[in-house]
């Protein structure tokens, strides 16, 4: 059933290709920005999900 409604469709086949542009496009645009990454914002963002938000306390232990 599907396959006939999808023969039915005039032009369907311009879907795949717009689908495969747009994923290009996304896929380049990270990598561009990954590329144009510095080091310290990379560590700074990785460390970022175990950040809680409140500043280190010294001599404070967690034990």
């Amino acid at each position: 059933m599907i396959k006939n409604v999808l023969t039915d469709i005039g032009g369907v086949g311009i879907y795949g290709v717009i689908s495969i542009c747009l994923f290009f496009a996304v896929f380049a645009g990270a990598l561009f920005l990954t590329a144009r990454m510095t080091k310290p914002f990379a560590d700074k963002m990785g460390s970022l999900p175990l950040d809680d938000g409140e500043p280190a306390r010294k001599g404070v232990s967690h034990e």
